[in-house]
């Protein structure tokens, strides 16, 4: 016996890893043929992989028989617009839908509109810490660009000449995409990401790299903690961190956020915004970091729900470039009636853990005219779910964990991505396939719920929804609907094996901060979840408020 070789003890010691028990004749059966499986993985590990390179597999969110909704991309926006403000501030935070009628009919230019943005970021980034990298330069001559079209009589849509805040995981060419992680925040790309170039076609001027959680996680990066604009002695969530602290503080018209497991929702719960995670595919990633290739969506996040279905009609599209795309039309119509409409609820969702504005925004979906109805889903175990995730991050960022790279990353608390991704190399590939049969019959169960109903309404955090709908695909919408007084909260985690969202410090001052409610829709058709969205707003009353920058 050598050094190397195997032992029994070490077998039976690794079963408790495994979550398996053997008997001693099964492990001297085995002993002495383990060499081969990992020499095996250790040849699989000395061949380079770029986080560009998908996995072979890809998921696919539509089950058999699935049709697509809808024949061709259609997009009606409400014609009712407000009058150009004469406050700077007022202006910035204007929606979309009011930029764009100002600079269609010239009483607002890009350039003027782009300053505005570019000065309130001088003044209040540094105190959001929002922003990963500015380019005041590029926005201005963008913005020139389309107001020499506009005086030219050419409007390319509702973005021409919007500003907007990019996440700094998609790439931009000649400018520095960190991902947020020390490893990479030199890291120049030589080309745009896809949905880069299809936002500059729309005539929208990019100001620059918004702040992302490290690897796509929580709102710690390299250059300190992204800040949400209602109590600045907490961080913003994440990781689309950055996007959702630069909109809600006025700091930009739009921005893009992605998702995996709550990163466009869990911002936007924290800081007011309202996100738009769209159907699994429809997007396209190309030039995105991956963390995991089979959850992993993009989409905008905005001060209003009609603002999102503007964004979202331009970032739409099937892309050769992204394994994942799935082409599909956009159809929405903000004039469309909802009555008629069936929203769905799960009971549980607003029982232990639900808030007053949980309940509040579900008396108020009562009132919009749609048929309110409880709806029930299998008890399956879809917290399980999450070991997929662990094991596609940390196969997208092995190179960091068997080279100690991860050891230069800021944030080492035990739910941090170094402590993750380390224990993901104990997850059985055995239990990985199993998972993946789980997903489908999860998979199963929420079109089984969405045959009966045309939306789900639910708080962010309780019940299955958050993590089912992202392994699923199903798109969501989140949307404001109240505030609450809450002592400064700690970090989200995924130290327990399960997401959290931090919890509030209820020894020291409480701050007035919003909190939203989540809608969630049929695989690409999120029409109905916009539309019902657009009249919660209006019935709730609360998308106007602006933060304070309280110290």
């Amino acid at each position: 016996m050598t050094d190397t070789d195997i032992t029994l003890g070490e077998i039976a010691a690794a079963e408790r890893l495994m979550g398996v028990r053997y008997t001693d004749a099964e492990r001297a059966q085995m002993v002495d043929n383990l060499e081969g499986q990992i020499a095996q993985a250790l040849q699989r590990r000395a061949v380079p992989l770029a986080n560009a390179v998908p996995m072979a597999s890809k998921f696919d969110p539509r089950l058999p028989g699935f049709a697509m909704p809808h024949g061709a991309d259609a997009l009606t926006l409400s014609t009712v617009h407000t009058t150009l403000p004469k406050e700077d501030a007022d202006i910035a935070f204007a929606p979309i839908t009011d930029l764009a009628h100002w600079i269609a009919t010239g009483v607002l230019d890009s350039r003027r509109l782009t300053k505005i943005y570019l000065d309130r970021i001088a003044e209040f980034g540094p105190k959001l810490e929002c922003w990963a990298m500015v380019t005041p330069d590029l926005a201005m001559a963008e913005a020139e660009a389309a107001d020499a079209l506009t005086r030219a009589g050419v409007n390319l849509g509702p973005l021409h000449g919007i500003p907007y805040g990019l996440k700094d995981l998609f790439d931009t060419k000649g400018i520095v995409t960190g991902w947020g992680a020390e490893p990479f925040r030199d890291r120049v790309p030589d080309q745009d990401a896809t949905i880069v170039g299809l936002l500059r076609a729309k005539g929208a001027v990019l100001l620059g790299k918004t702040t992302v959680g490290a690897l796509a996680y929580n709102d710690i990066w390299y250059g300190g903690v992204t800040r949400n604009p209602w109590n600045l002695n907490e961080g913003s969530s994440g990781s689309s961190a950055g996007s959702a602290s630069a909109t809600a503080a006025g700091l930009c018209a739009f921005a893009i956020g992605t998702e995996t497991l709550g990163s466009i929702t869990s911002p936007s719960q924290r800081c007011g915004t309202t996100g738009l995670r769209p159907t699994f595919g429809r997007v396209s990633r190309a030039g995105a970091m991956a963390l995991c290739n089979s959850l992993d969506k993009v989409g905008p996040m905005c001060r209003s729900v009609e603002d999102t279905a503007i964004v979202l009609a331009a970032l739409n599209g099937g892309d050769s470039a992204d394994r994942s795309s799935i082409a599909a039309p956009f159809v929405f119509d903000a004039n469309r009636p909802i009555a008629g409409l069936r929203l769905g609820y799960l009971p549980d969702a607003f029982g232990d853990g639900a808030t007053p504005v949980d309940h509040a925004a579900l008396a108020a979906a009562r009132r919009l005219g749609v048929e309110v109805v409880e709806v029930a889903l299998p008890d399956l175990p879809y917290g399980a779910l999450m070991n997929i995730l662990y094991a596609e991050a940390a196969a997208s960022f092995e190179d960091l964990t068997l080279g100690n790279l991860d050891d230069t990353l800021t944030w080492q608390d035990d739910g941090a991505w170094p402590n993750t991704m380390r224990k993901a190399r104990f997850l059985s590939a055995v239990d990985h396939v199993q998972l993946d049969r789980l997903r489908y019959v999860v998979m199963q169960a929420l079109d089984g719920l969405f045959r009966d109903v045309d939306a789900l309404i639910g708080p962010f955090m309780t019940g299955p929804m958050l993590i089912a709908s992202n392994y699923t695909g199903h798109p969501c919408l989140h949307l404001r609907a109240g505030f609450q007084d809450l002592g400064t909260r700690s970090p989200a985690s995924l130290g327990s094996g399960k997401l959290t969202t931090g919890d509030a410090d209820v020894s020291g001052r409480s701050f007035t901060v919003p909190q939203g409610i989540s809608l969630w829709g049929r695989l690409f058709d999120e029409g109905p979840i916009l539309n019902i969205g657009m009249a919660l707003e209006r019935e709730l009353g609360v998308a106007h408020l602006r933060p304070g920058f309280p110290t």
